[in-house]
């Protein structure tokens, strides 16, 4: 089982060696004159103009969010890697740790840091940032539910009301922002911080021009962590994914996260220095059932399901690659292959019509021609439903209808409703099968909360959990992994629920929901490949200063 360390203490040096950082030269001598000195990269998203200035990092909606461009101004006291080996990279913290039950957090201030206006960055600046939940000034928006924070020397302790091992990335990732400026902020929840002096942060950029169309943000000069490579970003909205394709392909955009279809066609084959990274996280794009109604309640057909569907044909035609496949029957993903306890470690699914075939049998199911009878004598048919417009997910809804009628004798019926209409029948259990995504925590109880976790059902809406699986000995062991003060706990705890979800097949994940990122290498090198996943190629995420941070003029 692969867990964090609770403790990870890192030298400015050391932490940028990790991130892969390497300083650049704007001098053209050092790149030999193939790629363009001080080259600006343009980072692009498909999401139209964005028409209300907003540089709040806290605001959701704000353009600072929407763009992405709050995580190269903002910066947090450590980064979890959400793909390759999840890891925790300590940032404005020199070092970060966690007790035994996940409920304090101790951080030492990273020394030789300035805020972009030249002020120091000090310890006072982390308990203000945290105590703007505590006092009610900032909205508590991320559920972290903190309780204070003590000072000992150059450690700060932050006291949390209930574990948050399930939620590391939610508290590390939390922006810093700088006291001086923000204790005269009236309303940090809907200030759009568009007054001169207020857009202050410790990262390596900043703020230069804002407009609807692009923002521009400059190298920061006194960075802590030294001279980066790229001495300018531009964020550029377009209007829709074939116009962001175009200017990928044109070379008047660099980087961007997007689901291109045919992208093979349509980008890659167009420059041998186009790229595409998919990056699997510990979430997954998963069919659910309902476990309350025919034909799901009955296991035997859900087993039959999960040993009928193709995940291989999900990641190869519905996602076109852009995924990988989850095989073993514990529902874990390769990110989380080293949860998987020893009982289940290589035990898969495959595509074994004959197994599912007996598995019915043996059940009592029969077939009349090619349909499948039901126990009772009824023919099995189920609708899976998924929003219209969801292109590849509605690819899958074909491919699974096609897969069991073909194998099983099962009646698939496509269902594409609107959002409102599908989001009303997932949350009030009115559907028969859908096709989602899972609550992600960065390990295996991210899976398991959100199938067969009952706190997800408040008045009778599901916010997860949509089968509405109940099992009490599920629902302690759940709560026994997010609150374990040991890692033998937590193991105990997980082998319980990898054994229910083997035998009780409450939902059946198809493939890892995984960060895209699609870059060019023309000016410069040293981005995250499929080999070396020290962050995601996302420039959404908050691992972007890592990958800034490593880039060097290409040669």
């Amino acid at each position: 089982m692969r867990l964090r360390s609770s403790l990870v203490t890192l030298s400015v040096a050391t932490a940028l060696a990790l991130a892969g950082c390497s300083s650049g030269s704007s001098d053209s001598s050092d790149t030999g004159g193939a790629a363009p000195s001080g080259a600006a990269l343009t980072i692009a998203k498909p999401d139209g103009a964005i028409t209300t200035e907003s540089h709040n990092p806290y605001l959701g909606d704000s353009s600072a969010s929407k763009y992405g461009y709050a995580k190269v101004i903002f910066e947090p006291l450590a980064l979890v890697n959400p793909t390759g080996d999840l890891g925790t990279t300590p940032w404005l913290a020199e070092s970060v740790e966690w007790n035994d039950d996940y409920t304090q957090l101790t951080v030492v201030p990273r020394s030789g840091v300035t805020w972009s206006d030249g002020t120091d960055f000090t310890g006072d600046d982390i308990v203000f940032t945290f105590d703007q939940f505590l006092n009610g000034t900032l909205t508590d928006t991320g559920g972290l539910n903190y309780q204070g924070a003590t000072v000992d020397g150059d450690a700060i302790t932050l006291t949390f009301a209930e574990s948050k091992y399930n939620a590391q990335a939610r508290v590390l990732h939390t922006p810093i922002v700088p006291k001086h400026i923000w204790e005269g902020i009236a309303d940090p929840n809907t200030d759009p911080l568009t007054e001169d002096g207020l857009v202050v942060g410790t990262g390596p950029y900043v703020l230069d021009s804002w407009s609807t169309e692009s923002v521009t943000l400059a190298a920061n000069p006194d960075y802590w962590g030294g001279e980066l490579a790229v001495p300018e970003l531009h964020y550029v909205s377009y209007g829709d994914n074939a116009a962001l394709t175009t200017a990928l392909v044109s070379g008047e955009a660099d980087w961007a996260q997007a689901y291109i279809p045919q992208i093979q066609d349509s980008y890659l084959a167009a420059d041998e220095d186009n790229h595409f990274l998919v990056s699997p996280t510990t979430g997954a794009a998963t069919l659910f059932m309902n476990l309350q109604t025919k034909p799901f309640n009955n296991v035997a057909l859900r087993e039959a399901l999960a040993w009928t569907i193709d995940r291989q044909s999900y990641v190869d035609i519905a996602r076109e690659g852009a995924s990988e496949v989850v095989w073993n029957v514990t529902g874990l993903g390769s990110v989380l292959e080293g949860e998987i306890v020893p009982e289940y470690a290589g035990q898969e699914y495959s595509v074994d019509v004959d197994k599912a075939r007996q598995i019915l049998s043996d059940a009592g199911y029969t077939w009349e021609g090619e349909q499948l009878i039901d126990p009772d004598g009824e023919r099995v048919s189920f609708s899976i439903s998924v929003p219209a417009g969801w292109s590849d997910w509605n690819t899958e809804q074909a491919l699974i209808a096609e897969e069991l009628n073909t194998a099983l004798g099962i009646e698939v019926i496509v269902d594409q409703p609107d959002w409102g209409g599908w989001d009303a029948a997932r949350q009030e259990g009115t559907f028969q099968a859908i096709i989602h995504w899972l609550e992600d925590t960065g390990n295996a109880y991210g899976l398991y909360t959100s199938t067969m976790d009952p706190k997800w059902i408040v008045d009778d809406k599901a916010q997860f959990n949509f089968g509405r699986f109940d099992d009490p000995a599920v629902t302690e062991a759940l709560n026994t992994y997010a609150t374990a003060s040991s890692d033998e706990e937590r193991v105990a705890a997980s082998g319980v629920l990898q054994q229910a979800f083997a035998e009780q097949v409450p939902a059946i994940p198809l493939g890892a929901h995984p960060l895209l990122g699609e870059y060019n290498t023309r000016n410069y090198v040293g981005w995250p490949t499929e080999d070396d996943q020290y962050a995601s190629a996302d420039p959404t995420q908050p691992g972007i200063v890592q990958v800034l941070a490593n880039l060097e003029p290409a040669k």
